[in-house]
């Protein structure tokens, strides 16, 4: 199995009475609060923005045979799309589309109850998503956009002309790092008459919603353990392909704990 890097640092705090750690954490309280109605109001902003109406009639290979866009919805109103990095006749997904995944099956419940469908989506043949979601025990919903244009008209995937000039325009800009695949989530709306609309799309760090794990290893305090590299997710590993003991033992004696 594959080993993940992990960089700890060195967490050298000084250590206060309980009056003066009170009082800084209540000031950080007052921070983390801004940063919560920040986030609420950017929300609102969020669910505000004007609709786009998807004309085209995409369709895709499911497990259940051929469905449109529209059916994708199961009957709800709200789809959410993970736009899944598995390309034609890749071996497995992209790790850090995986990392995403892994939170999925934990929210669809959750999700169903307000009004709110779950799926990925990938280009490659319906075979190859299947193999990869056995192998990683996946139970969400997975279906293949194969031979259409959804995933190049919603901003993921790029052709082998636009990557060889070193730059793409994704997430809504200029972005320096070539690849043929690139991770998204997008968000869809279908009215009682039928018709579909495009609410929101989010890439590069903003598919970070789904990722549960950063916001706990963001309470701890090595935090991420991310090097200081262009990618920073390059820890991580598809869950069955972590190492069993990726960290070391704690020392024996306090004396010892910075050898």
């Amino acid at each position: 199995m594959n080993t993940a890097t992990f960089d700890a640092g060195t967490v050298d705090h000084s250590v206060v009475s309980r009056d003066r750690w009170l009082a800084e954490r209540r000031a950080l309280l007052a921070r983390e609060k801004e940063l919560t109605r920040l986030r609420d109001q950017i929300a609102r902003e969020r669910r505000a923005l004007p609709w786009e109406r998807v004309e085209q009639d995409y369709a895709f290979d499911t497990p259940e045979g051929r469905r449109t866009l529209a059916e994708l919805f199961d009957g709800r109103r709200q789809l959410l799309v993970q736009h899944f990095m598995l390309a034609p006749g890749w071996e497995q997904g992209c790790p850090s589309c995986s990392f995403m995944a892994d939170h999925a099956d934990g929210m669809n419940v959750h999700l169903a109850h307000r009004d709110v469908t779950f799926v990925a989506i990938s280009r490659a043949p319906l075979a190859e998503i299947e193999r990869f979601r056995r192998r990683m025990g996946w139970q969400f919903k997975w279906v293949s956009s194969h031979g259409t244009d959804f995933n190049r008209d919603f901003g993921v995937t790029f052709t082998p002309e636009e990557v060889a000039q070193g730059k793409l325009h994704y997430n809504y800009g200029e972005w320096l790092f070539a690849s043929e695949e690139w991770p998204g989530i997008s968000v869809f709306y279908r009215d009682d008459t039928g018709r579909i609309f495009h609410t929101y799309s989010t890439y590069g760090r903003g598919v970070e919603v789904m990722m549960g794990t950063y916001n706990m290893l963001d309470l701890v305090p090595n935090g991420r353990g991310e090097r200081d590299v262009r990618h920073k997710m390059e820890w991580v590993r598809h869950h069955d392909r972590y190492d069993p003991s990726p960290l070391p033992k704690p020392a024996a004696h306090a004396c010892c704990a910075h050898e």
